[in-house]
């Protein structure tokens, strides 16, 4: 017997390497993925300028970049704006500054793929080989009521299938992608023992399914091995010992050390 409906995500056209560099924009999801990625040694920049909830926010960020990076994750949150009243921009932060002073709009699902498709060429036009990958986080938004929550990330969804499907887009597929993140929790785990207390957002398990349906997706064979290679040498080096200073413990370190210099001597890029 089945117990659940299982999603198919298929197979990325492109495939991350070990210790790659890497980009997180987006929601807080974004947050806890790209936090998995820091701790398995990619070289990945999580949310460099604050969270970013919706696509004017993402491109906001993007716009303010100067790194080269291999891949980039975009993860939506939501599609709705805050426009500082005074001036008419959309704002990334409301700074804890009186809420008379914003107004509060919903981005229309041609705006927001607008949004995107600015990012897209932003990132390849720093690099034209960059592989691009578009998210919905799956964390539901109580303020809106959960009826405009479900239209707020079906506005999402909908602007990515139009930017997908957009004869630019179609040009440079290969390098564009859409996980399915949000369908994964909502579809495949669908039970709240996969949320936290707050009963909105993903538990640790239901991060680690995503993480490796999304190392199944799109890791390639030699990041897959070197996973499986850093794995007890990260265990090693994260135990606490009961006497630091013990010969015993010392002799430890110093056999986990001659592990990471040979981590290091097989993977150049590779730091703790």
């Amino acid at each position: 017997m089945d117990f659940q409906t299982k999603v198919d995500t298929g197979m990325a056209s492109f495939q991350i390497s070990p210790c790659e560099r890497i980009l997180f924009v987006g929601s807080c999801f974004a947050d806890s993925i790209g936090q998995r990625f820091l701790q398995e040694k990619f070289r990945a920049t999580v949310n460099p300028f604050g969270v970013m909830y919706n696509p004017a926010s993402v491109l906001h960020t993007i716009e303010r970049l100067d790194g080269l990076y291999q891949t980039a994750f975009l993860t939506l949150g939501t599609n709705h704006v805050y426009r500082l009243k005074e001036t008419g921009e959309i704002v990334d932060n409301c700074q804890k500054r009186p809420a008379a002073l914003f107004q509060e709009e919903e981005l229309t699902v041609a705006e927001c793929a607008d949004y995107l498709r600015q990012s897209v060429g932003r990132l390849h036009t720093l690099n034209p080989d960059m592989n691009i990958v578009l998210t919905v986080s799956p964390i539901r938004y109580r303020k809106y009521g959960y009826h405009g929550s479900q239209l707020s990330k079906a506005t999402l969804l909908l602007a990515i299938d139009q930017l997908l499907k957009s004869s630019d887009s179609h040009r440079s597929s290969s390098r564009l992608q859409y996980f399915p993140a949000y369908e994964l929790v909502l579809d495949e785990l669908r039970d709240y023992r996969f949320y936290k207390a707050d009963m909105l957002h993903p538990s640790e398990q239901a991060v680690e399914l995503i993480w490796e349906r999304l190392t199944d997706w799109c890791f390639s064979p030699s990041a897959k091995e070197f996973l499986r290679e850093w794995a007890p040498v990260k265990a090693a080096l994260s135990h606490r010992p009961f006497d630091a200073d013990s010969e015993a413990y010392k002799a430890f370190m110093d056999k986990t050390m001659l592990k990471v210099a040979a981590l290091q001597k097989k993977y150049p890029t590779f730091a703790l």
